[in-house]
């Protein structure tokens, strides 16, 4: 039998397995209505079921589940590289690219096996949920090299939208400089594109060039909502600032303290 917290005592079940790293809360109310989660070796059902750090011993699906402390990390995540723990295949994965201790972090959101750039790591379940939600609009912003002459007409369509297979996609932001290469490619003009998108669609800026007959040679995604790629170099790490956190808790109306109660 469950010895329950009472009133006022530890924290919502589901917000402990956010905090643990294991889900999102409503991706951890989905856990407990399906009987996956058990505290003192009784499987609990109940939403409302409240638990005690280190005095109640909680597992999902058998596995014990801990507190940890919460961790942010950024990355430059290099072309070629694919976004996932493992490839059968043997390709290289971000995940070789953190620093030990941190292979159970999970990545907030995903970039194309070709696509560079800033790519976030965190155990914090319920944030990381909120910034991948799409009513939240969290800006990412892109440098788009891409083979053709670009101006303002090219500018103004992407800013009115794009039509793509699953709707329009709009950019914000877009800022086009054209130039001409040199040597052996001599004559083949080159636009830089920089734009920010909200929705986070996947491999929305490439399919957006490809609609407009813009190929793309090089993609490099240089923020997500306030955290920025800033220094770091391709395959680089660095822990994120205090003030970053709170930033991108606040992009999503968190505070430090939501939801422990």
């Amino acid at each position: 039998m469950i010895e329950e917290a009472s009133a006022g005592q530890g924290i919502r079940l589901q917000k402990f397995l956010s905090r643990a790293g294991v889900a999102s809360r409503r991706e951890g109310e989905r856990l407990i209505a399906q009987g996956r989660v058990s505290i003192d070796g009784t499987v609990v059902t109940e939403l409302g079921t409240r638990v005690v750090p280190g005095e109640q011993v909680v597992r999902v699906d058998g596995m014990t589940v801990d507190l940890r402390p919460k961790h942010w990390i950024a990355i430059y995540k290099p072309s070629g590289y694919l976004t996932t723990r493992k490839d059968d295949r043997g390709r290289p994965t971000v995940y070789s690219l953190l620093p030990d201790g941190f292979d159970e972090l999970f990545h907030v959101g995903r970039l194309d096996r070709l696509t560079e750039g800033l790519l976030i790591f965190t155990n914090e379940g319920e944030t990381a949920h909120r910034l991948l939600h799409p009513s939240y609009e969290i800006a990412r912003c892109y440098r788009a090299e891409v083979v053709g002459a670009a101006g303002q007409i090219e500018a103004q369509r992407l800013e009115s939208g794009v039509m793509l297979d699953d709707g329009m996609a709009r950019a914000e932001d877009v800022r086009v400089t054209s130039r001409e290469l040199t040597g052996r490619k001599a004559g083949t003009v080159v636009s830089e594109i920089h734009l920010t998108l909200r929705e986070g669609r996947k491999r929305e800026v490439r399919r957006m060039m490809a609609a407009m007959d813009l190929p793309v040679r090089r993609l490099v995604r240089l923020s997500f909502g306030p955290v920025q790629l800033g220094a770091l170099a391709p395959g680089e790490w660095r822990e994120l600032t205090a003030e970053e956190i709170r930033a991108l808790r606040a992009a999503v109306e968190l505070r430090e303290s939501d939801g422990d109660t």
